[in-house]
């Protein structure tokens, strides 16, 4: 055997099967993890359809509901490295998909609000688990050669996770409108009742159909191997190096496995150490702390949740908005690709300039957008409040009073919506109707759908003379109070693809720039010597955000409405930009160490 055929030998003998099922399941991961993050764009229209009516749900707690999963997220990925560490990868992703295949009964079953936000924050803390531990297992079983590979799939999938998601979503919606047709000539008051009836299964079923890519997730892990590097650790010399052999050639087994054992040096070479609070840790610690947070204010993945209510609020119809949401979703993963492709070529900085860039152009043109469809809309707050009796309000709103409502509102043939913001005390709602919606007949506002009972952290923070949260003690008596009540035509269909192109343009710079670019320039930008509590602290502020936004949504867009939303993350968007155009440094073809040096010499 010559030099110049050593090489060959070993690709020729690598395992190929073993490898690329590995990369099937970490993308089947990734699937689950896009799933996680979109079914609920589907389910929600039909979900606050049923459940503001049956369970007198608010717009506070359907906005917790859609949050749910971004918390539980928070909270597994602060523990999920040490879930790893504890029972292993393969376990801990076993783990993780026992806890997505469990929330889908929980929630497609669920029969009021406690059971509903359980199932969703058991889908978020297995997308938390998901999101850490895949990649980690990808990077410690997978050669250096095909880490990329791993990583790419992994992206990849869960892009394709949030397409499948909206296609269920698409689906259903030509079910409901087809069922809406169905029932037109049926009186009025069975014509709501059927389509309760169909929307509420509708959601439901929305739930049950993620089930199967959990089932084959938790089935298909029992094939995988643990990952060499934790069984090493934990002194299992013989299973780690059948580990490898299942995915390096024979001839690499013995050399990676003695790399692995071998004891890593830790102290530099002066033997001293730089103080935590020194320049060349706090810089990079802050910045990419900004960066994820920063990220997340885009508004991201509060356009892909709540992407089918803001294309019928902009005035595209069910159907039609979730097949525009399908685009939306698509577009995400397509440019996820060509994302891939430049990130090596162009680098983290220039595309997170450009993706940023783009990205705030097309929310300032959504938020105008919508700025122009609002501003028509006429005051009824006096009116409403004059109609309020005892501590509710019940208004019946056939055509008759939708026409007493709108007075001279411009209509130009279009349907009307009526946006109400109401409170007791300190607990408020939003409740938007709409005259073409057949279950929208009545407008009922009564104090137990509003005022929830105290709950435990409540009722702690006001031991500490603190209160943060509604007192519901308060609010018992307090008088039903009408804060805002706006009536006007819903935008045409014309006005609702000019926002469908927006949202599009607005994915695929986040697609571009920050979707693949952010986590890159995390890892990168974090020292070694702090990588892993940096990077904790970090996502979790990552996700705060995130969670944040997501659970404010709705009650922002029903009392400021949505052009202001649109606003504020173009806002954050542009200091995005000033952080990517000004302080971040481009960290392409640099090795960690050389990054690090770069902070250090700032210092002097």
């Amino acid at each position: 055997m010559t030099a110049a055929t050593a090489p060959a030998v070993p690709a020729s003998t690598a395992p190929r099967w073993p490898v690329r099922y590995l990369l099937f399941i970490g993308g089947l991961g990734g699937l689950l993890y896009g799933i996680d993050i979109g079914i609920i764009a589907g389910a929600l229209p039909y979900l606050e359809a049923t459940a503001s009516h049956a369970w007198q749900l608010s717009s506070q707690q359907l906005g917790f509901v859609v949050a749910a999963v971004l918390l539980g997220s928070v909270l597994s990925s602060l523990f999920a490295g040490m879930i790893a560490d504890l029972i292993g990868r393969r376990g801990a992703m076993l783990l993780a998909g026992v806890l997505f295949t469990a929330s889908i009964p929980i929630m497609a079953l669920a029969s009021g609000y406690t059971p509903l936000l359980l199932g969703r924050l058991l889908q978020g803390v297995s997308g938390g688990l998901i999101g850490v531990v895949i990649p980690l297992y990808l990077a410690e079983v997978l050669s250096p050669e095909r880490r990329g590979r791993g990583a790419a799939m992994f992206q990849l999938l869960l892009t394709v996770g949030l397409v499948l998601a909206a296609l269920i979503g698409l689906y259903h919606a030509h079910a409901v409108d087809a069922a809406a047709e169905s029932v037109r000539s049926l009186p009025v008051a069975q014509q709501a009742q059927e389509l309760f009836t169909v929307k509420d299964h509708a959601w439901r079923t929305i739930f049950w159909t993620c089930l199967a890519p959990g089932l084959l997730f938790c089935a298909g892990i029992f094939w995988l191997s643990e990952s060499p590097r934790w069984l090493v650790r934990r002194g299992r010399i013989d299973d780690a190096r059948r580990s490898l052999q299942r995915v390096l050639p024979a001839a690499d087994v013995e050399p990676t496995l003695a790399q692995i054992q071998a004891p890593e040096s830790s102290s530099s070479s002066s033997g001293k150490r730089d103080p935590l609070l020194s320049r060349r840790y706090v810089v990079p610690f802050v910045l990419a702390c900004v960066v994820l947070a920063c990220t997340q204010a885009t508004g991201i993945n509060s356009v892909l949740a709540y992407a089918v209510n803001i294309l019928n609020q902009a005035g595209l119809s069910g159907s039609v908005a979730n097949g525009a949401d399908v685009a939306i979703k698509l577009l995400n993963a397509v440019m996820t690709v060509a994302a891939l492709l430049l990130v090596d070529r162009k680098g983290r900085k220039f595309l997170l300039m450009l993706g940023s860039g783009g990205i705030c152009v097309a929310l300032l043109a959504a938020a105008t957008l919508f700025f122009q469809a609002e501003r028509g809309r006429a005051d009824v707050q006096p009116h409403l409040q004059a109609a309020v009796s005892g501590d509710g309000l019940q208004l019946v709103l056939d055509d008759a009073q939708w026409q007493r409502l709108a007075g001279g509102v411009d209509r130009e043939g279009r349907p009307l919506q009526l946006t109400v913001s109401y409170a007791y005390g300190d607990f408020t709602n939003v409740r938007a109707l709409r005259s073409d919606n057949l279950t929208d007949r009545e407008l009922r506002i009564e104090r137990a759908g509003t005022v929830q009972s105290d709950s435990v952290i409540g009722a702690f923070f006001r031991t500490l003379h603190l209160n943060p949260f509604a007192d519901p003690a308060s609010a018992a008596q307090a008088p039903l109070r009408i804060e805002q009540a706006r009536i006007g035509p819903i935008p045409p269909p014309a006005h609702g693809w000019a926002v469908a192109a927006c949202i599009l343009v607005f994915v695929a710079f986040f697609a571009v720039g920050p979707g693949v670019c952010v986590w890159l320039a995390l890892s990168e930008l974090m020292p070694n010597r702090i990588r892993s509590n940096g990077m904790s602290i970090a996502l979790l502020i990552n996700q705060f955000v995130s969670t944040t936004i997501a659970a404010i949504f709705l009650p922002t867009v029903g009392h400021y409405g949505y052009a202001s939303m649109f606003l504020f993350w173009a806002g954050c968007t542009f200091v995005f930009f000033l952080v990517a155009a000004f302080w971040l440094p481009e960290t392409k073809g640099r090795s960690l160490e050389e990054i690090e040096a770069g902070f250090a010499g700032k210092q002097r």
